[in-house]
């Protein structure tokens, strides 16, 4: 192979890899759909042991996360919260579980 060919071939090698990189910089910038967001914080919550008793309910709208229901002490609820902020995307979290001791 000509050195000339082998340069050009390099370039676009470069360039493309340079291309790939941007458009998953630009991919990673992309806010996350609030339906995703909703089934992953309830999947989350169902499969804790700690949280799986009480009785919440979620609504996103925008990145933001809306816990209101019922728990039966103040682990439940710090640990629903908790939860809720672990999942990517999450801008905030608004926390109006009520503790009901039963």
């Amino acid at each position: 192979m000509k050195p000339t060919a082998y340069k050009t071939r390099r370039v676009i090698a470069v360039f493309l890899l340079m291309f790939t990189m941007s458009l998953s910089a630009l991919a990673a910038d992309k806010p996350v759909d609030d339906n995703y967001l909703y089934d992953s914080v309830r999947e989350k919550l169902a499969s804790d042991p700690i949280v799986k008793g009480g009785v919440i309910d979620v609504d996103v709208k925008a990145g933001v996360v809306t816990l209101t229901g019922h728990v039966q002490d103040s682990k439940q609820k710090e640990k629903a919260e908790s939860l809720a902020k672990k999942v990517k995307g999450v801008k905030s979290v608004v926390n109006s579980l009520q503790i009901i001791a039963k």
